[in-house]
Parts: C-alpha cells; structure tokens; sequence
C-alpha cells in the first residue's frame, strides 16, 4: 500500500493547505503583538496551528500507514451538486419549502437505496423545522411560499 495515498496523509495535506490559504489571504492583515493584538493576529495563529496539525497528521500517516483512499463516487457528488444549485435558483423565485423539497428530491436519489415514503418525511420534517427556525425563531425576511407567505 502507498502511504502517501491514505486518507490520513491526504487528510493532512488538506490541512496544510487551507492553512498555507488562510496565511495568504490574512498577510496583509496587521499582526501586532500578544498583548496588543492585530486583526490578523488570530487568524494568523489559527492557520499556523493548522499548518503544524497537517504535518503532525502526515508524519503519523507516514509513519502508521492507514485505510487506502477509495474511488471517487461520483453519482453522489453530481446529484447533491446539482440539488443545491437548484436550491440556489427556487429559493428567490419560489419560496424556502418548494426548493427544500426539489433539493431533498435530488439529493435523495444520490443514495444506494431510495425509499419514497422516508424522503417525503426528510421533506415534512426539515420543511417545518426551517420554517420555525428562520422564519418564525430569527424573523428572517424570507418567502416561505411565494406570493403567500
């Protein structure tokens, strides 16, 4: 087995990487010191503990070895991609619970085994809980429905 196909090592080089982003997109920020603490100073900090995490996380995949990386799915990443570009483009025109039901829909069908009656549930009940949470419990101006509420 290649230890620098594991999804430990790769893992860790994601790591690195988003930290080597994050220190590019904050070095213009101020640093400042300890004390008198810059607006770049924390995120300068977290990217650098995440950097060190990512080696730390690639050395112990080199050293231990783990699970091979598996092949990409690509029925999963194509249907849930698309479901929320759906989302994006009903939720303006329709209101909040049409493109939650369209998403859910698509989505759904990314799994090994689509069962109706569970995905109507998925969209009963995530259809209530995010009209409760945004609309009635943060008061967000939002369509719930188009032209009705």
């Amino acid at each position: 087995m290649n230890r620098f196909l594991s999804k430990d090592f790769l893992s860790g080089l994601m790591f690195i990487g988003f930290g080597l982003i994050a220190l590019y997109f904050g070095q213009k920020l101020a640093i400042g010191t300890p004390v008198r603490m810059g607006p770049g100073y924390v995120p300068r900090m977290l990217s650098l503990i995440l950097i060190g995490l990512g080696i730390l996380v690639c050395i112990v995949a080199i050293v231990s070895g783990s699970e091979p990386v598996e092949r990409l799915k690509w029925k999963p990443i194509t249907l849930v991609t698309i479901g929320i570009i759906c989302f994006g483009l009903l939720f303006e025109r329709a209101g909040l619970i049409p493109a939650l039901v369209v998403l859910i829909m698509i989505s759904s069908l990314a799994g090994e085994e689509f069962k109706f009656m569970e995905v109507i549930g998925n969209i009963v009940v995530l259809s209530v809980l995010c009209t409760l949470v945004f609309k009635v419990g943060l008061g967000m101006n939002i369509n719930v429905l188009h032209g009705v509420w």
